[in-house]
């Protein structure tokens, strides 16, 4: 655990959130990029990243599913706990997608070049879907796409 405490349950616009002090964010090694295992109540873990709050600090997004889950409303105490993710993605990555990239060297080689985030995309894109062709399919269409995007931009691809 890197952080503990307790703060008043905040509502912004349509989302609750847990306000995360600049301070702590900065002690952080990749600072705001940093994905998080957020604890709130003793009662919901979740896997998260820190968005910025316009005024120099930062913001976790709190589904509503877990403020029922909890129990709460906006302006009532939470405790949370707060702790770095071990895995840099923040999501495990699916069986189908390892698989693929174990067999497709050019495909592993255009996945190692994304950011975190365009991963994590593909991985929920993946897990949206059943059926497993349909799976493969959405893995090749996106690696290609972002292939394409790379080299139009003229990078090192």
């Amino acid at each position: 655990m890197i952080h503990k405490g307790k703060q008043l349950l905040q509502k912004r616009g349509s989302y609750y959130h847990l306000e995360i002090a600049a301070a702590l964010v900065n002690t952080f090694e990749k600072k705001s990029a940093t994905r998080l295992i957020c604890t709130i109540d003793a009662k919901v873990t979740l896997r998260c990243g820190l968005n910025h709050l316009g005024n120099g600090h930062f913001y976790i997004m709190l589904a509503k599913r877990y403020i029922k889950e909890i129990g709460k409303e906006a302006g009532e105490t939470i405790s949370y706990e707060l702790e770095i993710d071990p895995n840099p993605l923040g999501v495990e990555i699916p069986e189908v997608l390892e698989v693929f990239l174990a067999q497709d060297p050019e495909g592993e080689s255009i996945y190692n070049k994304l950011t975190d985030g365009r991963k994590r995309t593909l991985i929920f894109s993946v897990l949206r879907i059943k059926n497993v062709d349909k799976q493969v399919e959405t893995i090749l269409n996106f690696l290609q796409t972002e292939h394409q995007k790379q080299r139009a931009k003229k990078s090192n691809w």
